[in-house]
């Protein structure tokens, strides 16, 4: 999980929704999206909703963001990363709260195999420290270019200088024609 918070590039997207759990009581669900992306050695990411611009994972996360984003091409460019304090379809791991320091939270991967510290920016996103944090890494499409993608740029570029060259011909030509 530590690739998942390096980098933020942020875009906040809040849906809210009602689920009623087994013993019949209203949860509150809501799922919050923030794109991380690697700024000069850290994953951070940006929420101008927030007022978090830039903001850095430290201390743990890192690694944890790292290992989730694995088989993401790209990450470091920008990912999508979906959070809740609620399970979710699609989660791909959990963070359960261990210990508070500092204003913040130590959290720890659900199998136990490592801890990070989550500043109190955190507060931005919940009123309280949740028991449990779910996430989900994805690509974000709009960042994340194939090779495919960057010879169709070349392509596009090649493609207009080309016309302009035709437009200055034609020009040209009808200036030839009306000389003669």
């Amino acid at each position: 999980m530590s690739a998942i918070f390096r980098g933020l590039s942020v875009s906040l997207l809040l849906t809210t929704y009602t689920i009623i759990n087994k013993e019949g009581r209203e949860v509150a669900n809501a799922l919050m999206t923030i794109e991380p992306y690697w700024n000069k050695g850290y994953w951070v990411f940006d929420d101008a909703s927030a007022g978090l611009d830039k903001e850095p994972f430290v201390r743990g996360i890192p690694d944890m963001i790292d290992d989730l984003v694995k088989d993401i091409p790209n990450a470091d460019q920008g990912f999508r990363l979906v959070f809740s304090a609620q399970p979710f379809p699609g989660h791909q791991r959990y963070l359960t709260r261990v210990r508070e320091e500092l204003d913040g939270w130590w959290y720890q991967v659900e199998d136990g195999s490592s801890e990070g510290w989550l500043c109190p920016a955190l507060f931005k996103y919940f009123k309280v420290a949740p028991e449990k944090i779910y996430v989900m890494a994805e690509p974000a499409s709009a960042k994340i270019q194939s090779p495919q993608s960057e010879e169709i740029a070349k392509i596009q570029a090649r493609l207009e200088k080309l016309e302009k060259q035709v437009i200055r011909l034609q020009i040209e030509n009808e200036y030839l024609r009306k000389s003669i």
